[in-house]
């Protein structure tokens, strides 16, 4: 799966596609904002609902990581219930989870059957549950300064999905 968010928070409309690697199937989907308005509020809203207790998210994080605490902001902003779960190192959880190397960042995330690993925008998550892709997660790899969280100018950066295996 591979989400091309290369535009600012303030750019409506652009389209991009996810695809999921193993599987070869590419889906359409449209761009969605940073900032939660109407359409993109309603499709949380209404992925949240299909969820029902899956919707709980827990975010693995350190205590002293300042990004971290902004990404959840994002994520309770567009309606997620977050229980955070404040540990020295993330690693064991990451281990634990199957989540690739090449894919860390700072923290990680459970919601449902799902892994979120980093600065994964809200609209995608709800995305993922409301399609159920059978994937094990996704990830917005590293630390990409578009991202929710960290909300700096920088390069476009990618959401991409990881596989069980």
């Amino acid at each position: 799966m591979h989400t091309n968010t290369g535009r600012s928070h303030h750019q409506h409309g652009a389209s991009r596609r996810w695809f999921i690697g193993a599987a070869g199937v590419g889906l359409a989907a449209v761009a969605v904002p940073l900032l939660f308005r109407g359409r993109e509020r309603a499709a949380v809203r209404s992925a949240l609902a299909t969820a029902g207790d899956d919707a709980e998210m827990v975010v693995y994080k350190s205590p002293t990581c300042e990004c971290c605490g902004k990404w959840i902001e994002h994520v309770r902003n567009a309606g997620f219930p977050v229980r955070v779960v404040e540990q020295a190192d993330v690693t064991p959880v990451k281990e634990r989870l199957h989540v690739p190397t090449s894919v860390y960042s700072c923290h990680t995330a459970t919601v449902g059957d799902y892994v979120v690993e980093g600065h994964v925008p809200a609209t995608d998550i709800a995305r993922l549950l409301k399609e159920r892709s059978p994937v094990a997660g996704v990830a917005a790899p590293g630390m990409p300064a578009r991202a929710p969280g960290m909300d700096l100018s920088g390069p476009s950066y990618d959401v991409v999905a990881f596989g069980h295996d």
